[in-house]
């Protein structure tokens, strides 16, 4: 069956308001000031939170 009366361009644009895209949040490590995602390890220092500090391989090729 088909819908009884046309849905208007505003009603479903604003039905979809909440579907837009958002970019990625960056935080800067207070160690190095590199950018990191928020609650992730820093991958240039390691750095966690003050008391947990992770060790960093480097890849040598």
């Amino acid at each position: 069956m088909l819908p009884f009366h046309k849905t208007s361009k505003m009603r479903k644009r604003t039905r979809r308001s909440h579907h837009a895209v958002v970019g990625v949040q960056v935080n800067r490590c207070p160690k190095c000031s590199q950018s990191k995602l928020p609650h992730r390890m820093c991958a240039n220092c390691g750095y966690v939170n003050k008391s947990l500090s992770l060790v960093v391989n480097e890849d040598q090729e």
